[in-house]
């Protein structure tokens, strides 16, 4: 059975520092992974936050990727994609020497919160013995088994959609009546109040897009208008 850890890793020691030093108040999202070859790999990168602009220009300078491009664009949120250099050693190695797969990848200015898959508690202890010989800080927040396929994936919602929505949840914000505001839940979640909308909003359509839609009534279908 495979192994899920769950790690922080200091932003200077991973991808996008210079960029996200540049653009503190943005959040950057991997979406998934595209091996190009046995050396390069290619993230696609969500961008979230007030200063695309700044974050593009720095974006394309970063020493940690290379052939950057944008996407495309939805609302206040850019899709990048580019090749990580050598400079990520630490992944690359996860990825090609120990079959290590990124799940999940939030990064800000200070830390990065990354959710990998091993095949087993020996893999685990490779990718630590690595990062301790390149003084690659980093803190094990979590490691189990993996014991159900991964919920978020099967409804398209990416890392931070559902964390957001999971948040939002546990705090209340969709009791009747409500424990917590907008207002309230964006300042403890460090960011603006905007930005939660937006996920909100994205996590909504991507629920709705992934559950609600997947069959249609079709007509004389008895349908309890009650359910």
């Amino acid at each position: 059975m495979s192994v899920m850890g769950e790690f922080t890793i200091n932003s200077a020691d991973f991808a996008l520092h210079e960029t996200l030093s540049a653009a503190p108040e943005m959040v950057v999202e991997i979406e998934r992974l595209v091996a190009t070859t046995q050396e390069r790999l290619m993230p696609y990168f969500w961008v979230t936050g007030d200063d695309q602009e700044t974050f593009e220009e720095a974006f394309t300078a970063d020493p940690s990727i290379t052939n950057a491009t944008r996407v495309s664009e939805i609302d206040d949120t850019v899709l990048y994609r580019a090749e990580w250099t050598d400079n990520i050693e630490a992944i690359i190695y996860a990825y090609v020497e120990i079959g290590a797969t990124i799940l999940e990848a939030t990064g800000t200015n200070e830390h990065w919160s990354l959710k990998m898959r091993f095949d087993d508690e020996e893999t685990v202890a490779e990718f630590h013995e690595f990062c301790l010989k390149r003084d690659v800080e980093f803190e094990l927040d979590r490691l189990y088994e993996q014991s159900q396929p991964m919920a978020s994936s099967q409804y398209g919602l990416t890392p931070v959609q559902r964390e957001t929505l999971v948040t939002a949840y546990e705090e209340g914000l969709f009791d009747v009546p409500q424990q917590t505001t907008m207002t309230e839940l964006a300042a403890s979640m460090g960011i603006t109040q905007q930005t939660l909308s937006e996920r909100l909003h994205h996590a909504h359509k991507s629920l709705i897009g992934h559950v609600l839609t997947v069959g249609q009534v079709g007509e004389g279908d008895d349908v309890d208008p009650n359910r």
